[in-house]
């Protein structure tokens, strides 16, 4: 399956989504609603909406508010996108200038603390305490994932297990969170919740170490970022750690260096170092790791042409190129 035959099992769902996303972003502050405009104009895939409506559809779901739900959801993450460019100072995303970068922080945080509002005003709307409840639990963790990420920043002794955690919250907590609202939106059995929850989980677990791998071997025209921006922060990621757990001595203290440091100086060499001991195809090998863990846990969902989005959703993680 294609990804366009993916966004085709939803079409006419997307629209919606798109629509109550522009009519929600609006507001008596010019400002607020050119920042916003920008960011989720910015050319995203919108995966996590897009989660939502395949997981509500893949139970027969028949109602309207999927595409609420898929929008609340959609600014959950772009309020969090605001928020990491201005921890990270990141200047470009999507291949496009952040808008800090564009109208300065203040405005950016500023504009990300609106977006989460009008999602719990959506929340509110849409009336659902458990799915609120999952909601705000998942916008917490994110939370606690990105303090955890910059207690870690430029300290080359963080373990696999600590940067797995980091992940778990940053990223696959909203994954979580998009196909778990899903599944309970549309009346989904305990074991049908269980099952599209940990979809979402291992989902989100295998698109960020894609991502992580993409900093180490992408192409900065194709990514939308700089290559090296995870290295110049500082961060460290598992394609270094793995390194610095499997390289030479004079290689493991150049990264660690390099980490402490932040910085590209010494990027070109630490590349060639990363891929020649073999951490990309480590790295690579996690994310099939929970490529399959996802296939195998909605196994027990009703064969559906939403089934088989969702299948082929996890597989394009991995082959991802951007």
């Amino acid at each position: 399956m294609l990804v366009k035959d993916i966004y085709q099992v939803v079409e006419q769902d997307f629209q919606q989504v798109n629509q109550l996303i522009l009519e929600q972003l609006s507001s008596d502050v010019p400002l607020v609603v050119k920042i916003g405009q920008h960011i989720i104009e910015s050319g995203g895939k919108r995966m996590r909406p897009l989660l939502v409506l395949l997981a509500s559809k893949s139970l027969s779901y028949d109602k309207q508010d999927h595409a609420l739900l898929a929008a609340i959801i959609e600014f959950l993450h772009t309020a969090t996108l605001l928020h990491d460019d201005v921890v990270d100072t990141s200047d470009l995303r999507r291949g496009k200038a952040t808008a800090n970068a564009k109208w300065g922080n203040a405005p950016s945080v500023l504009v990300g603390d609106f977006l989460y509002s009008r999602a719990f005003e959506m929340m509110v709307e849409l009336g659902s305490l458990k799915i609120m409840d999952i909601l705000s639990k998942s916008t917490r963790v994110i939370a606690e994932g990105e303090v955890m990420q910059l207690m870690n920043v430029k300290n080359p002794d963080v373990s696999e297990e600590q940067y797995m955690a980091v992940i778990e919250g940053k990223t696959a907590m909203l994954f979580e969170a998009s196909s778990h609202s899903g599944a309970v939106l549309a009346n989904a059995t305990p074991e049908q919740e269980e099952a599209l929850r940990l979809y979402g989980h291992h989902t989100g677990m295998a698109f960020q170490l894609v991502d992580d791998v993409l900093d180490y071997v992408g192409n900065a025209a194709e990514l939308g970022k700089n290559v090296g921006d995870d290295l110049a922060e500082g961060k460290p990621t598992l394609p270094l750690i793995y390194t610095m757990q499997n390289g030479t001595a004079e290689q493991v203290q150049l990264i660690r260096q390099a980490i402490r440091k932040g910085g590209t100086e010494n990027l070109a060499e630490i590349i060639e170092i990363v891929q020649a001991c073999g951490a990309i195809d480590y790295t690579n090998q996690k994310a099939r790791d929970h490529v399959n863990a996802a296939q195998a846990a909605i196994s027990v969902l009703p064969e559906c042409p939403a089934k088989q989005a969702l299948h082929a959703l996890a597989e394009m993680a991995l082959s991802r190129s951007s």
